[in-house]
């Protein structure tokens, strides 16, 4: 059970580094000029960090989580694991959302503006502070 938690924890902290790096590109590509040469590298450096990075550690979170659910490692009538799950629901929402934006600056069709993503960086933030709570505090 100790490496299924460790790979689970592994997994959630690569997760989170590329939920809180992606929009942060997103901020620099919105300003940069359509077609320009940087604009591409973003395009790149976004796809990699999505594909490479931040998808398989969603999935190997998942995979690794369930593994503590299913493996009768998790008390399933905790109100905290409750709350936690809601927010690794609304964290996958979110990462829906970078995936969405990352196709849109991919076919040069982001409307958004630099503020916007400014703050869609903030939102894996507090889903994350909110589930280390949870988990760590267990305050139900």
């Amino acid at each position: 059970m100790e490496w299924v938690k460790a790979l689970h924890v592994i997994s959630v902290i690569a997760w989170m580094a590329g939920m809180l790096y992606l929009p942060r590109l997103f901020v620099y590509h919105s300003v940069s000029e359509t077609g320009s040469a940087q604009s591409e590298t973003f395009k790149i450096m976004e796809r990699r960090l999505l594909k490479g990075i931040i998808n398989p550690a969603m999935i190997a979170t998942y995979i690794f989580g369930f593994w503590m659910v299913f493996g009768g490692w998790v008390d399933l009538g905790a109100g905290w694991l409750h709350l936690k799950l809601a927010m690794v629901l609304l964290l996958t929402a979110c990462h829906g959302v970078l995936v969405k934006y990352t196709r849109l600056f991919a076919q040069d069709k982001n409307t958004k503006p630099q503020k916007f993503f400014r703050i869609l960086n903030e939102v894996p933030t507090v889903l994350m502070v909110i589930i280390v709570i949870a988990v760590v505090v267990k305050p139900f």
